[in-house]
């Protein structure tokens, strides 16, 4: 009996000051889950938490029972510390706030 025809797949995750990226061998059908499991990063980095944790293929928004397929690379997305919108609206009023301060004429 013959082993089963494996393909090679990537799991990437990063924190601020590491990044790792994982080669993995799984069988052909093996989902995005299967594959996290499989490559030991959930030993590595035990916060992460896939319940919470968002995951994608190449930057677009996966479940976990999505199938793989070869050369996939699988992201494992960290929480955002801070709400994008927000801090884009934090800058834009501290603009305006500057920029009203510049127009005020000299008493």
């Amino acid at each position: 009996m013959t082993e089963p025809e494996k393909i090679q797949v990537e799991v990437a995750y990063a924190l601020r000051d590491k990044q790792v990226l994982l080669r993995v061998s799984v069988p052909p059908g093996a989902t995005v889950a299967d594959v996290i499991h499989c490559s030991g990063v959930l030993m590595e980095f035990p916060e992460i938490d896939l319940a919470n944790n968002k995951t994608g293929i190449f930057s677009k928004l996966v479940q976990l029972d999505a199938k793989v397929r070869e050369k996939d690379r699988i992201e494992i997305y960290r929480p955002l510390i801070a709400d994008p919108k927000e801090g884009r609206r934090r800058r834009a009023n501290a603009g305006k706030l500057i920029k009203e301060k510049g127009n005020l004429a000299p008493e």
